[in-house]
């Protein structure tokens, strides 16, 4: 059983510039597994900076979604938290994790790990906003030498969140390194709010032995699903049934690229959703014949019909 009523123990990582609404319908295609927005910056939202208010608005979505907030004002948090509320969000999240320079210099993101009182009056400020789950993700610390995730999800349980999501690496390490499952456990055993873990889950295994090593009650998936949507339901179907699903083929990589191609230009326009199709086209055929050239190719393309095309050629010289 999951917890607080979704639908899985296994989550997509928000990343900023991938997952949002196209890339949600490819994974809902997919099978289970639970959906997060990109962050949203909460006085961009309040602005209604166009951007922004479309990664936030999910109503017309047909699946709980999760929006992410990311900001440092507890009074423009408690308004955005009002607004995705409206514009509906399944529940809340709060960035507290964001290693990103950009971020972390507005005293936002993992810097907020550095600031317990603002960031508890931030999570105490979201929560009387809204009827939502409100949640709270973050990292083991700010380096080394801070280390304070235990700490820090105390303050989140006593300032009321419904859970917790913690990276097992400090906002020094990024993305680099090998993530700390250790902490994860530390904070487990730490606070009665469930706890979801991130962190170097590439596989249905990898999500295995975190739940059952560490005891969490969810995991988290991240840059292991770029170019692999499949991953978070093949994860979610094994945790039910403990049958590992089998490798998209090549057939079934071309036929996701087309659709996510489509939806990509359907959503953004056919100049902006070819643009951002190309970080994706590479993920998707990273380890594949002749991947490179290929790669070349459709970076020089600017329209659906020769994107099709292109993809098309490729994999049937694969397939053949």
């Amino acid at each position: 059983m999951a917890f607080l009523g979704f639908e899985s123990k296994v989550f997509m990582a928000p990343m900023a510039g991938i997952t949002d609404a196209p890339w949600r319908t490819i994974l809902a295609a997919c099978g289970a597994g639970n959906l997060i927005s990109e962050m949203a910056a909460i006085n961009a939202i309040q602005r209604k900076n166009p951007k922004s208010w479309q990664i936030a608005n999910v109503k017309d979505e047909p699946y709980p979604v999760v929006v992410q907030l990311v900001g440092n004002n507890p009074e423009l948090f408690a308004d955005a938290a009002k607004l995705v509320t409206d514009l509906g969000a399944y529940s809340i999240d709060i960035n507290m994790g964001c290693p990103v320079k950009k971020i972390v210099n507005n005293h936002a993101g993992s810097a907020l790990m550095c600031d317990l009182p603002l960031a508890a009056q931030i999570i105490e400020a979201t929560i009387k906003a809204t009827p939502l789950k409100v949640s709270v993700k973050f990292r083991k610390g700010w380096d080394n030498e801070h280390i304070n995730a235990v700490e820090f999800a105390k303050m989140c349980e006593n300032s009321g969140a419904s859970y917790i999501t913690v990276h097992g690496r400090t906002r020094a390490q990024g993305y680099a390194g090998v993530a700390d499952w250790n902490i994860i456990g530390e904070v487990k055993s730490a606070v009665k709010i469930p706890v979801v873990g991130n962190g170097d889950i590439d596989s249905p295994q990898k999500a295995e032995q975190m739940l059952q090593q560490y005891e969490v009650d969810g995991v988290m998936l991240g840059r292991a699903m770029l170019g692999n949507p499949w991953l978070l339901h093949r994860t979610h179907h094994y945790l039910q049934t403990g049958e590992i699903l089998s490798e998209p083929n090549a057939s079934q990589i071309r036929q996701m690229l087309l659709k996510h191609l489509h939806l990509l230009v359907n959503y953004y326009g056919e100049h902006s959703g070819m643009a951002i199709s190309r970080k994706h086209i590479g993920w998707y055929v990273k380890s594949m014949y002749d991947a490179k050239r290929f790669r070349e190719q459709y970076t020089k393309l600017n329209t659906l019909s020769a994107a099709q095309d292109l993809i098309n050629e490729y994999f049937l010289r694969i397939e053949a």
